[in-house]
């Protein structure tokens, strides 16, 4: 691997979470330790064309836009204009060029794929990685897929025994051939208010608390522009708290996080743009809470057969002292400033060192795989 680790970060990509990805990749780029890694940005367009950048040793960025390899500064030259457009970090340059997975291959170590929600979040970056051969940070293709997947999710969960909300399931066929009767089976299910959801976002992105038969309409209507499938659960007075998992098979739970939303609920502006929303870390829990939360958030993880990094959610019910699972999020957010980061900063490991560790499961990972026969002449 030569003197320093090559270090690609995959980020933005074809989904309403584009911005995150960005302030993401951002984060991890001015937080890597310059000594250990070269980073290589690995920049995907809302077109879904790949483009790289020129290898960041030990520049500072201080901005999102340099990350936009596609809109910086037009080159002069008629020869650096054929290679692609450049944006300018300093005195260094970084140079949008297209690329492709096998090249990519040739000039890192490790992956770091930042991109949330669909094409990206859901094991379809993981499964491009895993042909291609390229170890990479988090969860793989089997873990993505079913953690992005709120109504396969939940299945995974009521398999492993874990309490959770009433919810229910329904194709965007099913609601626009007969929404009337949709609404129905809801009524009689779940009742008001209910949550509605598109089953593979993140993000908190096209979720409506439906308090009434209108709102639902609109709820339905909604979810129905993000995802196929549409997941609508029952709604329970709880507090919302979160916890980070961290590891591949031996696994390290952070503290336990409690989101106080100002609005209704922790919706996608609460999380990205303020809104009052406070995070109280660690949260006020008892003891035994705690306990039955970490433990929880572990058998999770492992019925994903997750790696690396999660943050699972989940509902604290005092009245009734109940602890139910909401989601596990395979690539949360990772701002110095998301609660996954946050919540292992407070159990003792600094955003800079967390990346560290998820580089290194990373590569344990691939390495653990490659003990794997793929042919049955090996065998012999």
């Amino acid at each position: 691997m030569g003197n320093k680790i090559r270090l690609g970060i995959i980020y933005g990509g074809k989904t309403s979470e584009h911005e995150v990805s960005l302030l993401t990749a951002l984060s991890i780029m001015k937080a890597v330790d310059k000594n250990k890694y070269e980073v290589q940005p690995i920049y995907v367009q809302m077109d879904g064309t790949w483009l790289k950048g020129g290898p960041i040793a030990d520049q500072v960025l201080e901005s999102v836009n340099v990350l936009r390899l596609d809109g910086g500064v037009s080159p002069s030259s008629n020869d650096q204009e054929k290679q692609g457009q450049i944006t300018h970090v300093g005195n260094q340059s970084l140079v949008g060029k297209p690329a492709n997975v096998m090249s990519i291959h040739q000039e890192v170590d490790v992956i770091f794929p930042v991109i949330h929600g669909p094409n990206g979040e859901d094991g379809t970056v993981q499964g491009l990685l895993e042909l291609a051969g390229i170890p990479y940070v988090g969860t793989g293709v089997m873990a993505s897929a079913v953690g992005m997947d709120k109504l396969m999710m939940k299945n995974v969960f009521a398999q492993a025994g874990l309490d959770q909300v009433q919810y229910m399931g329904f194709l965007r066929s099913q609601i626009e051939r007969d929404v009337a009767s949709v609404m129905n089976q809801i009524e009689q299910k779940l009742g008001y208010p209910c949550f509605v959801k598109p089953a593979n976002m993140g993000s908190s992105v096209g979720i409506t608390k439906a308090k009434d038969r209108d709102d639902l309409r609109r709820a339905l209507e909604l979810a129905c522009k993000f995802d196929r499938r549409i997941i609508v659960e029952e709604f329970i007075k709880a507090r919302e708290v979160e916890i980070g998992v961290l590891g591949n098979e031996e696994l390290h739970t952070s503290v336990i996080g409690e989101v106080i939303a100002a609005k209704e609920f922790y919706d996608y502006e609460a999380k990205y743009k303020g809104g009052g929303t406070d995070l109280k870390i660690p949260a006020d829990l008892p003891q035994q809470v705690a306990d039955r939360i970490a433990e929880m958030a572990k058998t999770a993880f492992q019925a994903l057969d997750g790696s690396g990094l999660s943050r699972v959610d989940f509902f604290y019910d005092e009245e009734n002292d109940r602890v139910v699972i909401n989601e596990v999020n395979t690539m949360p957010g990772f701002t110095p400033f998301s609660m996954y980061p946050m919540l292992f900063a407070e159990a003792g490991i600094p955003y800079a060192e967390l990346i560290d560790r998820l580089v290194q499961l990373g590569l344990e990972r691939y390495e653990e795989k490659q003990r794997n026969i793929v042919a049955a002449e090996e065998l012999e």
